[in-house]
């Protein structure tokens, strides 16, 4: 009966370990991004190299001060897909990290897909936001889309940016 008793308290004990864990990594520490206006999307200019504001519209982003990486953001721009090839600096080699399953609007394995058939773009947002963090972008336009914005994507074509993509480095 000891016995019992012991190994139900040792599962009991490391259920509630997991589910805090579980919270803790996938809920507790991000928060929403409040929207600042014009600065909140930024991408780095071919031309001078510094991070200039793009036009957007329907923001979201989420961050979490216990990580760097956890920054994640959807957004929409009027802007053409070919437009911001010309005036970004594009990054080859790109793949999304992936973001928690509440937000929506971030879908990890799509944006991976959409760079590997060439329907989306990566581009360098700012570098070093902390030393070796840089902050980068992913636009599909049109085919695909993320979450609650496919409806809108599809109507009216526009393209769609997820924020934070880490770079793929070759060790040659």
């Amino acid at each position: 009966m000891t016995g019992k008793i012991l190994a139900a308290c040792i599962i009991l004990a490391a259920l509630i370990a997991g589910g805090s864990i579980y919270y803790l990594q996938v809920y507790a520490y991000y928060t929403t991004v409040a929207v600042h206006g014009s600065e909140d999307v930024m991408l780095t200019a071919q031309a001078s190299g510094q991070p200039e504001a793009i036009t957007y519209r329907d923001f979201q982003a989420i961050d979490s001060d216990s990580s760097p990486i956890r920054y994640r953001g959807c957004f929409t721009t009027m802007q053409s897909l070919e437009a911001l090839a010309q005036s970004y600096l594009v990054i080859e080699k790109a793949e999304p990290r992936v973001a928690p399953g509440w937000f929506s609007c971030f879908d990890a394995d799509r944006i991976g897909a959409a760079l590997e058939s060439g329907d989306a773009m990566a581009f360098m947002g700012t570098e070093n936001i902390r030393y070796g963090i840089d902050q980068r972008a992913r636009v599909m336009c049109g085919i695909g889309s993320i979450g609650a914005a496919k409806s809108f994507l599809r109507a009216e074509r526009r393209p769609l940016i997820a924020l934070n993509l880490r770079k793929v480095t070759d060790y040659a």
